[in-house]
């Protein structure tokens, strides 16, 4: 890796998993929260990088299973698989839901955020395009679409904070809120795997960044496995 390239990521300097200072009481066990983790110059080519993957991959609006209702956000996706969600349910696909073209390759500088933290043998094969306007929010859900439990999902937050929520593996169980900054990294791995999360709502006029693309207030990117990794298979 070249020496620029290390530049682009500020030190982490390491809170353990569970002992955030932002969170009134511990974090899920695997579950960390990265402040800081995107230095100001990785974040902006991290946006450069997305704008050109919603050139090719337009922004659309997921829907409810069964009942069809929009989600108040819009997204893309980038990599081999990208996830949707319409009334036939959520699943991944190779294809973009209206251009069938297949979705761009994730960038390299959005790559080198999982190796640095994911600690798992395997590479993502999806990185979800999160593209939040100033009202949006998403309701508390699991991330378990996926056959690749054991790998971790690793979230980057770009453009103004929002309001993270998190709770336990039940969706009754007790949450509580943390603020999620541009350039923050979530990993939710082990038991904090299918820990319910969401986000509130959108902090406006928080951004450190140029206007987002797709007239979006903020970005979230989320890296994940889909299928068990074969033998020696990347």
């Amino acid at each position: 890796m070249s020496t620029r390239k290390h530049h682009l990521i500020a030190r982490y300097a390491g809170i353990p998993a569970g002992r955030d200072p932002q969170l009134p009481v511990a974090a899920p066990v695997g579950c960390s929260i990265l402040r800081s983790f995107l230095d100001l110059e990785a974040q902006r080519l991290m946006l450069t990088a997305v704008g050109r993957i919603l050139d090719l991959a337009p922004p659309f609006r997921p829907l409810m299973p069964v009942s069809g209702r929009p989600f108040s956000l819009k997204m893309s996706n980038a990599g081999p698989l990208g996830w949707i969600s319409d009334q036939s349910g959520y699943r991944y696909e190779e294809r973009h839901p209206a251009t069938g073209r297949h979705w761009p390759p994730i960038p390299e500088v959005i790559m080198e955020v999982w190796r640095k933290v994911a600690l798992y043998p395997a590479l993502p094969e999806a990185c979800l395009i999160n593209l939040y306007g100033p009202d949006a929010r998403l309701g508390l859900h699991q991330d378990r679409d996926e056959a690749a439990l054991a790998a971790p999902v690793v979230s980057i937050s770009l453009g103004n904070a929002a309001v993270f929520r998190i709770g336990g593996l039940q969706r009754s169980a007790q949450t509580q809120t943390t603020r999620l900054d541009s350039g923050d990294v979530v990993v939710l791995g082990g038991p904090s795997r299918l820990a319910f999360h969401g986000i509130d709502r959108v902090l406006g006029d928080t951004s450190p960044l140029p206007p987002l693309p797709g007239g979006a207030a903020r970005i979230n990117l989320t890296l994940r496995r889909v299928s068990e990794p074969a033998m020696g298979s990347p």
